[in-house]
């Protein structure tokens, strides 16, 4: 019989829906978070309603694409099998899922943590950057969802992590792969795509923009090519707010009308799902062949890279060792904004 500890990993992802009659749903909730439409209830359901009926179809056309639903599941199950695997020396670790937005949702995560006896929790988001509607819509489901069923461990987690070393190495690596595939770099940028968030989130404090900023310079410094021709820019904007930029549109568009080459490097997403797989590699792909682009090459997302997964590993220890809420940007002196109290932590 193992005496090792028994730590339930809960990783919180988005969730995405996982067939054509889970779309419009899946939507609902997203639109449904506080953190997402900043109005009060019952003037919140009615706007989420309303968008969700309205976008289903033609998300649904997206999902199309890319086999009819989400991969985001099955991806994240296997980066779960690697964070254990990473961890299995050290602890007897399981790794449960959180997703925000659709199945498992976080009650579905503290049931089955409940079930196999865990003796103590470590939460850690697939956000490496810190947002108000990501990390912290998570943090504050996990919270309610604990409450609820009354589960008492002591728990830790992880606030973010835009610049931890296997984080930034695994970019690294993978970028390397692309820019191995350019004979020169004369005519080559390199764009850094994120979610991209209203501007008035930000001017709020969101710290997401300043992290993803971050992540970009960490990751061109690690690579040590100084002339490298490099932009952040942000995609996926919808609706008739202003939206933090540059887009990722407007990049592409003004690299074609300077004949350039692209890498897009998808610096915000850990796994792939729509925005990659359909608004990269589909959309953005079109409208650089439309504008002028020469090359257009898109990196893989992070998915199970082992320097990533030997860093997620790595925090859920230093987490453990810390107590707490672990914020690597603090621990390196560095300023994080997030102001999320758990009443779980312990």
């Amino acid at each position: 019989m193992s005496t090792k500890r028994k730590v339930a990993v809960v990783l919180f992802n988005l969730g995405g829906p996982d067939g054509p009659e889970a779309v419009q749903p899946f939507l609902f909730n997203l639109f449904s978070d506080k953190a997402i439409i900043r109005l009060p209830q019952p003037l919140r359901w009615l706007v989420a309603t309303l968008i969700s009926s309205r976008r289903a179809p033609v998300a649904r056309e997206i999902y199309q694409q890319i086999g009819g639903r989400s991969p985001i599941l099955p991806l994240t199950q296997a980066q779960a099998q690697a964070i254990e695997a990473a961890l299995a020396d050290e602890i007897d670790a399981r790794c449960f899922i959180a997703m925000r937005y659709w199945h498992p949702f976080a009650h579905e995560a503290v049931a089955a943590i409940m079930q196999w006896g865990a003796e103590e929790i470590v939460l850690l988001p697939l956000y490496p950057q810190y947002s108000t509607t990501t990390s912290e819509s998570s943090f504050q489901d996990w919270d309610r969802a604990v409450l609820a069923a009354g589960l008492a461990l002591p728990t830790t987690a992880i606030c973010c992590y835009p610049a931890e070393t296997g984080f930034i190495a695994a970019h690294v690596e993978l970028l390397r792969n692309a820019l191995a595939s350019f004979a020169s770099r004369e005519n080559l940028r390199v764009l850094f795509s994120a979610h991209g968030l209203p501007e008035n989130v930000i001017k709020a404090g969101d710290p997401y923009q300043a992290q993803v900023e971050q992540s970009c310079v960490a990751i061109t410094d690690a690579l040590g090519l100084g002339d490298l021709d490099w932009v952040t820019c942000f995609q996926s904007r919808v609706g008739p707010m202003k939206w933090i930029g540059p887009s990722t549109e407007d990049e592409i568009k003004r690299a074609g009308a300077e004949g350039k080459d692209l890498i897009v490097v998808p610096v915000a997403f850990v796994s792939e799902h729509s925005e990659t797989l359909v608004e990269l590699d589909i959309e953005y792909a079109h409208l650089a062949r439309e504008t002028g682009v020469g090359t257009y090459v898109r990196v893989p997302a992070l998915g199970t890279a082992p320097f990533f997964i030997k860093g997620l590993a790595g925090l859920v220890s230093q987490a453990r060792h810390e107590g707490g809420m672990v914020c690597p940007l603090e621990a390196a002196g560095q300023p994080c904004t997030r102001e999320i109290k758990l009443k779980s932590l312990g």
